[in-house]
């Protein structure tokens, strides 16, 4: 697995990455698949009867080739490249974005209360924040249940400007929502979704036992021993004001 560091100013702090062309990479996949069976249906409340899992539904989390996020095991897959995003004065990780040929996928943990779900409400303020924006934003039925399907204003490098079609999707589970944002070929093209879909529902998410106020990022760490890391240059184009959860002003992507 090979990784790369790319850091960009302030300007991202309130941003979801506006994928308009990603590449297609050759590292090698995270890990080799496992004969392990997946988890039953019946170790998951409805609605997470194919994942994503909590620890305490999962035997052993590095099944199947899942690397340590700390927060969350992620599953691997051939051909996918892992960006993880962090904060460049603390090293705290905030997300991890996967991209495969030319879809991408964002994945962020939080904590959640108890005994409710959050993603109702988290979807509205993702509505509001686009629409404010002069986007759009339909809420749809999709494969991960009720999801956003949006049209973002953006601005390229170059000063011109677009229209970036992303989908928000986002499973509540004990004490933790996940959420994730679909870009690429997977925003827009009937199953060119599926390998990312795939890697959400595998993903497993480890709220742990500390006390945290809802909406508060669930820790995530690096993975221990990367083999190497090299500085790039490039930024992606963002758009402004779709983050509803706050977090630190300053991203390093590794990948």
């Amino acid at each position: 697995m090979v990784f790369r560091r790319r850091r960009r100013d302030d300007s991202g702090d309130e941003a979801v990455e506006a994928v308009e062309s990603v590449e297609t990479s050759d590292a090698a996949p995270l890990g080799p698949d496992s004969d392990e069976p997946e988890p039953t249906a019946a170790a998951a409340p409805s609605g997470r009867a194919h994942g994503p899992w909590d620890r305490s539904e999962v035997n052993d989390p590095a099944a199947g080739g899942r690397v340590d996020l700390g927060g969350m095991w992620l599953p691997g897959r051939p051909g996918l490249e892992v960006r993880i995003e962090a904060d460049q004065a603390t090293s705290q990780v905030v997300a991890v974005t996967l991209v495969l040929q030319d879809s991408a996928l964002q994945i962020q943990p939080f904590a959640a209360p108890r005994t409710e779900s959050i993603w109702d409400e988290v979807r509205a303020e993702i509505r509001a924040g686009i629409t404010k924006q002069g986007g759009t934003a339909d809420e749809v039925d999709g494969p991960l249940g009720t999801e956003l399907r949006t049209k973002v204003p953006v601005r390229a490098q170059d000063g011109s400007t677009g229209v970036q079609p992303a989908r928000f999707v986002g499973v509540d589970g004990p004490r933790w929502f996940l959420r994730g944002v679909l870009t690429g070929r997977a925003a827009v093209e009937d199953g060119a979704d599926a390998d990312l879909v795939e890697v959400f529902r595998d993903v497993v998410v480890v709220r742990g036992d500390n006390p945290m106020a809802p909406r508060d990022p669930i820790p995530l760490a690096l993975p221990a021993q990367p083999e190497t890391a090299e500085a790039a240059s490039s930024d992606p184009a963002t758009s402004d004001d779709l983050q509803p959860f706050e977090r630190g002003p300053e991203i390093t992507e590794i990948r």
